[in-house]
């Protein structure tokens, strides 16, 4: 497989690259975007996955929320995914909530999505392949997060592969899919109308299960989207045997990267504390 190097950005020591690839998994060209701490010390370096939320790219969170700073800080790679398979060929849809740009982390069966929206599978193993090649003295420790649809991806990835994941945090997530509009619309069009699939990619199902890893949410209570996409109720009863996670609701904070950059230094702590 050859990846194309796209760009390539002094960043705070580090380097924000950005790269194109064929993917087998999509049957698609895709892009990702990577940071890489400079790593001076040449210690080893663990590897943050961030997973973007609806109608975003790679270049989202790469180029608005400034994290590269508390990256090179913390001495940690951070692995950018697009949202959805790519190309006039690959399904779409009009509204901006389906196709391209919202994938939700799934692996869809229903036709004509089954053939190209697989980026449960294309995260968890195509490119996890290639991010363990990018990452210089790659330490093997990952952990992951997003924002709202991503929020919903970083958890439901998180929780589907625990024990490789070391923690797990979301801004502003999709944490009961099966329950609110977004969620429906895209599991039923992905998944079916059978609602005993959609368990499986819905984060309130998944956290049933004890021994999931370290878990922190913010969520800001002016958030246009919240509580109609966004309620916490189902998840926070089915979350009551998980001790680790932490749900923090904070005043006045929107639905923007402006909410993002604000506490995404308290995340970057949190991961790093479980990635050491």
């Amino acid at each position: 497989m050859s990846l194309e190097l796209i760009e390539k950005r002094l960043s705070f020591g580090g380097e924000q690259c950005k790269y194109r690839h064929y993917s087998e998994v999509l049957q698609c060209d895709m892009t990702f975007s990577i940071y890489l701490p400079s790593n001076k010390d040449e210690k080893k370096i663990p590897l943050i996955w961030w997973l973007s939320g609806l109608t975003c790219t790679d270049d989202n969170f790469s180029q608005k929320s400034g994290f590269q700073r508390l990256a090179e800080k913390y001495q940690v790679a951070v692995m950018i995914p697009d949202t959805s398979p790519r190309g006039e060929h690959v399904a779409d849809d009009e509204a901006w909530d389906l196709g391209q740009g919202a994938g939700f982390y799934l692996n869809a069966t229903q036709d004509p999505w089954a053939k190209h929206y697989h980026m449960y599978t294309y995260i968890v193993n195509e490119l996890t392949a290639i991010a363990s090649t990018l990452v210089p003295n790659f330490s093997g420790q990952e952990s992951i997060m997003g924002h709202s649809m991503g929020g919903h991806g970083a958890l439901v990835i998180g929780m589907k592969n625990k024990e490789r994941f070391k923690a797990i945090s979301a801004f502003s997530p999709i944490l009961s899919p099966s329950r609110v509009p977004w969620g429906k619309k895209a599991f039923s069009t992905y998944l079916g109308e059978d609602q005993a699939s959609w368990k499986e990619w819905d984060s309130s199902e998944l956290i049933k299960e004890v021994g999931m890893p370290p878990i922190h949410i913010t969520q800001g209570t002016e958030d246009n989207f919240y509580p109609e996409q966004l309620d916490e109720t189902y998840f926070l009863q089915n979350a009551k045997e998980n001790n680790e996670v932490n749900y923090e609701k904070v005043e006045g904070y929107d639905h923007s990267y402006f909410f993002i950059a604000s506490f995404l230094e308290d995340h970057f702590a949190f991961h790093v504390k479980y990635l050491r």
